[in-house]
């Protein structure tokens, strides 16, 4: 009697919602008709008038020889009934969108109600499923409902013939485990000069492929410490963190190119980037004390990297 009185329930909702879909259906249908008449007087009205207005054309060309007081009031006519026209069709128009927007009312209507009708259909269906199913499943345990056992007497452990010590592993078989070396990862620089090693490290940056360009650089450095390029290699190695957004890597690279190399060509350039990158990382007021201290250390340096610190001053507030 409880189910019967729930899919009644069910039901009797479901009509409801079907009925108010049909009312606004059918009242969309009732403004559509409306629309469509004010459309059929309007395209008459609008006959009418052109046959009004060929007609006072043809009476104007016949009339050329009158005065050119009657030729004005002609032309206020025929400007009055243009004007009319074009009201006319501006009302047309937006008629016509308005029809287009009803038939796509409809259509989002007719949907939804074949929608409610699918749904229907599919809860009625898991409503009988449902009602089988339920004397079955009163017949089984629930899980948890059995009496409380021990916890050594659960099915995955053995409460019976447990030997009295417990073995373990001693700690010197341990010593006897080999870990395995990684394997030695190919070299990515050419075996070429460090010139050409250098400027094929460095390509990578310019394709985008950034990751490759710090082991290409890292590698580069790690051979050719005591180079002249090995500054510039610093610098750029450093660049691939910063592009990528690591700001802790990228400030660790631009702090051991500043500590190392202090005369490189980069230099000027590397310090900046520091400078940035400790702005970035929340660290303001020893940021700007290097950016606005570029200046002071390398005076020669190019006009575009101490017209780039003035900027990076201005933009971080740096005091000066």
């Amino acid at each position: 009697m409880l189910n019967d009185f729930k899919n009644s329930k069910i039901l009797t909702l479901i009509i409801f919602l079907f009925l108010i879909n049909y009312v606004s259906a059918e009242e969309e249908e009732i403004y559509l008709k409306s629309i469509s008449d004010q459309i059929q007087v309007i395209t008459k009205d609008l006959k009418t008038l052109e046959k009004a207005v060929y007609q006072k054309s043809d009476i104007m060309k016949k009339k050329s020889s009158s005065s050119m007081s009657s030729d004005g009031l002609n032309e206020d006519i025929m400007t009055k009934h243009l004007l009319k026209l074009n009201e006319i069709e501006d009302q047309f128009r937006e008629l016509t969108n308005k029809f287009e927007e009803i038939n796509f009312k409809l259509d989002k209507l007719s949907t939804r109600v074949t929608k409610i009708q699918s749904d229907t259909q599919l809860r009625f269906s898991d409503l009988e499923s449902g009602s089988t199913n339920q004397t079955t499943k009163k017949q089984k345990e629930l899980p948890g409902s059995t009496k409380p056992q021990d916890f050594g007497a659960a099915p995955g452990y053995q409460t019976s013939n447990l030997p009295k010590e417990q073995s373990i592993n001693s700690v010197e078989s341990a010593q006897t485990v080999i870990a395995a070396e990684p394997e030695a990862r190919d070299s990515l620089l050419p075996n070429k000069p460090p010139k050409d090693q250098y400027e094929f490290a460095v390509s990578f940056m310019k394709i985008g492929d950034y990751e490759t360009a710090e082991f290409a650089l890292k590698e580069f450095i790690d051979k050719n410490k005591d180079h002249d390029l090995a500054g510039s290699a610093q610098y750029w190695y450093g660049e691939t963190f910063r592009i990528r957004q690591l700001y802790s890597d990228a400030a660790t690279a631009y702090l051991d190119g500043y500590q190392n190399y202090p005369k490189s060509n980069k230099a000027p350039d590397n310090l900046l980037k520091l400078g940035i990158t400790m702005v970035q990382l929340g660290e303001k007021d020893q940021g700007c004390k290097m950016i606005s201290g570029i200046k002071k250390e390398y005076p020669k340096a190019n006009k575009s990297v101490l017209q780039k610190a003035q900027y990076e001053q201005k933009k971080f507030k740096c005091k000066s």
